[in-house]
């Protein structure tokens, strides 16, 4: 499926591949900037199977063999699903705790407090390790780092006896204040290799070394649960792909959105387990030339769920608090917020008449029911079929094909006939509720955090993302949307464009204005040494690595902090102070004049900085574009049904304006353009939506 170029690729070229739940996405771009996209459906008992199809689609669409299509590639990164899904599906390893004595039971007490306070009925998740298998240690360090009392190895020793007869395959150790000295964990660790055969550890104190016995505990048990089935499943696609020539070692996609090898995150899997959708980071920072701006919201749509991200002044937030069916997590993460809303959500009315749609998904198989491929279920891509938004025939380059009989006969059955109401209000009512739903996921991101979506432009992504972005836009007060050409392979892209990325933490506790200098700096450059030499590893030194200092700073009595981005050179307390105050003011809408400010962590990433290849000049425009027929399109419950033009996306370059309703084919995607909108193709060679005036808030 070439879509740059009709010649083949120039080497060496760049692999992104992204897994998602409906379908595997890859990317390919040469070194002369030109790309190729490819779209194979999922393989949810082996993941790998989609890696290797689209790979396989890839040779064969330039006629060569895998190894040839390896050898050359200069960069492989791969983007997975399998962290998140292994906790989903509870598919992980039985796993055992070593905890300090009297803390055999926080991992199932947790915070104490219900997420929701009015939800009293909803059950907590399933604890991953039972208690028979929480094992107390005598030892403890205290709240400064000193030891007070020596670890009892004789009480490793019987928990490691105990262990084979329960078949434990990963082990997790989180002691009391490990974070400030991790001389107990690092002793248990030693016994255990002794006294046991396994081979997963996880030590709290190297996974996530925070206060929070709660949070830390958690995420070193996630940690053991998932890495048995993450790292062999990485290790193998690694050592495959090597013996068929790869030349470097795959890189992963993490949470934070950079990328990491596999020796590397080896220890630590827990930090992928947004590995796919962190990748929007990279896309972002792609298309922010052509939008013209910095401040951005991605709406990326794929077959399962919706992710959105804001940026805003070029940045995305990375935070430590991430929960995952759930379960705590203390890693660092792209803040992202997932519903349960793609082109595969399934549409049900329920007992009491009510329509409901999602969270859940028809998946790749059977998928929707307009794929054919057994699915019964009415999903938003049946429901855009019956409202013609969408064409019957070849979809993904062929790998599934739509019918608009199976469409139309799910939704009139599971639909139309209970709520009695024609199968066209049926669909429309579909995509009327899950559009409601996108606008609250962009509003918890956005106005919830203090943002005001009016300022920023909706960049419409997925397959699914592009048919519902002038909606969406338009009841957010967006004046525009954006819509990459290759909107289908939005996180495919963006690996391409990810730079390598570490970070590491150290709790450091004192007041802004009295902090010693030194320590700051000796704290700054105990973690700086070991950015710099993780990169070094990845050969990644000189010009080529940048390491970045945040701090962690909250006012007195304050429960959570704020990070506080540090500029290069000497420490300035009061250039922290207004930093901090902004953020604050932003946030929370007030601050405290002369109020002490607390330091509360030192922070510093490392960055291997990746090259970018300028992409291809598009193609000029030399003849007015004309559609390649007219189609029945219900437009909105105000127009009806409309005769709407219906462009072929390759036809469509930097030029070309035509006013709303229409309809676009791309390769990856279907856009749809509501009445009185306009759409453009910019320099860039992607779709500019300038968005009419409609049921927007007041102007700010």
């Amino acid at each position: 499926m070439a879509n740059a170029a009709a010649v083949g690729p120039a080497a060496p070229w760049r692999i992104g591949v992204d897994v998602g739940g409906t379908f595997t996405d890859m990317v390919l771009r040469d070194a002369a900037g030109a790309s190729w996209v490819y779209k194979v459906p999922s393989v949810a008992s082996d993941p790998s199977q989609g890696v290797l199809r689209a790979l396989a689609a890839a040779a064969a669409d330039h006629g060569l063999e895998m190894p040839a299509l390896l050898r050359d590639c200069q960069l492989f990164v791969h983007g997975s699903t399998v962290a998140t899904n292994t906790i989903l599906e509870r598919k992980g390893a039985r796993v055992a705790l070593l905890t300090s004595q009297g803390f055999r039971d926080s991992l199932e007490v947790r915070r104490g407090i219900r997420e929701n306070m009015w939800d009293h009925r909803a059950p907590f998740p399933e604890v991953l390790v039972p208690r028979y298998l929480r094992f107390p240690v005598a030892g403890r360090i205290d709240r400064d780092g000193r030891e007070l009392a020596p670890l009892a190895a004789a009480d490793i020793a019987a928990a490691a006896r105990a262990m084979p007869t329960d078949d434990v395959e990963a082990v997790a150790v989180a002691l009391i204040n490990s974070y400030r000295n991790p001389v107990h964990e690092e002793q248990a660790a030693a016994s255990l290799a002794a006294e046991w055969d396994g081979r997963w550890v996880s030590l709290s104190s190297r996974i996530s070394p925070i206060m929070g016995e709660y949070e830390r505990t958690s995420t070193a048990v996630v940690n053991a649960y998932i890495a048995p089935k993450v790292v062999s499943y990485l290790q193998q696609l690694n050592g495959h792909l090597r013996e068929q020539g790869l030349a470097r070692p795959i890189l992963l996609l993490q949470s934070n959105g950079g990328a990491v090898s596999v020796d590397q995150v080896a220890e630590r899997p827990v930090n992928l387990v947004l590995s796919g959708p962190a990748a929007g980071v990279g896309a972002l920072n792609l298309y922010r030339r052509g939008v013209g701006s910095d401040q951005l919201i991605a709406m990326e749509i794929g077959g399962t769920s919706c992710d959105v991200t804001l940026m805003t002044d070029g940045q995305v937030a990375v935070s430590d608090e991430l929960i995952i069916d759930g379960y705590h997590l203390a890693t660092p993460s792209v803040e992202i917020h997932t519903v349960g809303a793609g082109g595969g959500t399934i549409a049900r009315v329920d007992e009491d008449g009510l329509l409901h749609v999602g969270p859940h998904g028809a998946g790749a198989e059977p998928g929707p029911a307009c794929y054919g491929l057994g699915g019964e279920e009415p999903t938003i891509t049946d429901a855009q079929m019956v409202l013609g938004r969408l064409r019957p025939g070849p979809y993904a380059g062929g790998s599934v094909t739509l019918d608009g009989a199976l469409a139309h006969g799910a939704v009139e059955e599971r639909i139309a006939g209970p709520l009695g109401i024609a199968v066209e209000a049926a669909a429309a009512g579909i995509i009327r509720l899950i559009e409601q739903n996108l606008l609250h996921a962009v509003e918890r991101i956005s106005l919830q955090r203090g943002h005001d979506p009016r300022r920023f432009t909706l960049v419409a992504a997925g397959g699914a993302g592009p048919m519902h972005a002038a909606t969406v836009a338009r009841a957010l007060g967006c004046r525009r949307a954006y819509v990459p050409r290759q909107a289908g392979a939005f996180c495919a892209l963006g690996m391409l464009h990810s730079d390598l990325r570490q970070d590491y933490l150290e709790m450091f506790f004192a007041d802004l204005d009295a902090a010693e200098g030194d320590d700051l700096a000796a704290g700054f450059r105990r973690l700086a040494e070991r950015a710099g030499a993780a990169l070094a590893a990845e050969g990644f030194e000189g010009p080529a690595a940048r390491i970045e200092r945040e701090l962690d700073l909250r006012y007195r009595g304050q429960l959570w902090s704020i990070r506080v981005a540090l500029p290069a050179g000497e420490f300035d307390a009061s250039a922290a102070r207004r930093a901090f105050e902004a953020e604050h003011q932003r946030q929370y809408g007030h601050i405290q004049p002369d109020g002490t400010i607390e330091i509360t962590a030192l922070r510093v990433t490392g960055l291997g900085l990746i090259d970018w290849a300028e992409p291809l000049p598009p193609t000029a425009m030399t003849k007015t574009p004309q559609p390649i027929e007219r189609r029945r399109v219900y437009i909105d419950a105000t127009a009806g049904w409309q005769e709407t033009p219906v462009y072929r996306g390759r036809d469509l370059r930097p030029g070309f304006a035509a006013a709303g309703p229409l309809l676009v084919e791309e390769q990856t995607t279907t856009l749809f353009i509501g009445p009185a909108d306009r759409l453009t193709v910019d320099d860039g060679d992607n779709f500019m939506i300038d968005i009419a005036a409609g049921e927007a808030r007041d102007e700010p």
